[in-house]
């Protein structure tokens, strides 16, 4: 099976562990951090989404114009605009970067994030409406013809987009870890998406989704997996790397994307899975790194992989053999992990890849 690496971009530097530097919307980071990217052989990069962040969309579109090859996974929550319309702006996106974008549907796990933007909908309200917004837009991608809606929160009469995707249509990543999620991403998701838990969790939640496909006849999606690997020459230092970043975080007064209102108490199931793995140990497997998710309240994808880029990617490995097969890799240090990823823990893990390939063709 072909892997996949997405890292992230931002318009501005700095992490949990490290201060920004930059303006929020600094032109020349935005592009120096994409070209990195494409540079170390990332597949594509995701721009996140927050009510006070900029956005995704225009980010991408900068980006793209200043690399070649690089895909956009931009993150985008239904609900803040119409379906119809957003069908139109990422067509549109699609056709100027030749094909290079996809979708991150966020539907939403913060109430409070939820209602700076305007949304008051429930969390299971919130799940219904993407699954009707996302068979909008894959219907508005494909349709050549005129079609109305009605259903429980849109409606609409005569809709046809003249501007289509250069592809047939839009790649869709999905994440989230309650049944509402699960039920909604085995329907309408290309690749869902896991924050990095231990791989008896993440092997748990890829047969959830499985299941649900299952039950509705459809093929399961591909799976992703978010980690920030922490890299070092030998364990030894890649260890000693590992506890600076976490004594830095909280010392930070980190971006307002990375915090959760109640960091010991989120309400979304992904951090609370991410808090329990940590309560139970700091390590699990062969490097996985919890205390990291602990330190900043597990907002995101915050677990760590720790070693030698060798160790690394022996771990990358472990969840594709799970059929793992797309994995987002960020740093705490941002545009020099990147570099450092793209040198030596992802040419590692296509080798590898590459070698067992070839021995299967052999074998056969």
């Amino acid at each position: 099976m072909p892997v996949d690496f997405i890292g992230l971009i931002a318009t501005q530097d700095g992490s949990e562990s490290a201060p920004a530097t930059t303006a929020l919307i600094d032109p020349a980071f935005t592009t120096r951090i994409a070209r990195a990217h494409e540079d170390s052989g990332f597949d594509q990069v995701l721009l996140g989404y927050s009510s006070a962040y900029p956005d995704g969309a225009q980010v991408a579109a900068y980006a793209a114009a200043r690399t070649e090859r690089l895909g956009f996974l931009v993150a985008h929550r239904p609900g803040f605009v119409a379906p119809t319309l957003a069908a139109r702006t990422f067509a549109t996106l699609d056709q100027f970067t030749g094909g290079r974008v996809a979708l991150n549907i966020i539907t939403g796990g913060h109430d409070a994030e939820q209602r700076r933007d305007g949304d008051y909908l429930t969390k299971d309200e919130r799940y219904a409406r993407t699954g009707e917004y996302l068979g909008i837009l894959r219907r508005a991608w494909t349709s050549a013809e005129p079609f109305s809606h009605e259903g429980g929160h849109y409606r609409f009469e005569d809709f046809v987009a003249q501007v289509k995707p250069v592809n047939p249509t839009i790649p869709i990543y999905f994440g989230g870890s309650s049944p509402a999620a699960y039920r909604t991403g085995a329907e309408h998701a290309d690749v869902y998406m896991f924050w990095g838990e231990p791989l008896a969790q993440i092997q748990e939640q890829i047969a959830s989704v499985r299941s649900e496909a299952a039950r509705i006849n459809r093929t399961a999606p591909g799976f992703s997996v978010s980690f920030r690997p922490i890299l070092g020459p030998t364990e030894e230092l890649a260890w000693e790397r590992a506890e600076s970043i976490l004594g830095r975080i909280g010392s930070v007064t980190a971006p307002r994307f990375f915090r959760n209102r109640d960091r010991d108490n989120p309400a979304n199931v992904g951090s609370q899975r991410l808090l329990a793995a940590a309560s139970q140990s700091d390590r699990h497997d062969r490097a996985l790194w919890t205390a990291t998710a602990k330190a900043s309240g597990a907002a995101g994808n915050s677990t760590a992989l720790v070693g030698t880029p060798e160790t690394v990617a022996q771990a990358l490995l472990d969840y594709y053999d799970l059929g793992v097969t797309t994995f987002l890799i960020r740093g705490y240090d941002p545009l020099d992990d990147a570099i450092d990823y793209g040198r030596e823990l992802i040419p590692a893990v296509r080798a590898e890849i590459a070698r067992r390939d070839a021995a299967q063709l052999v074998a056969a």
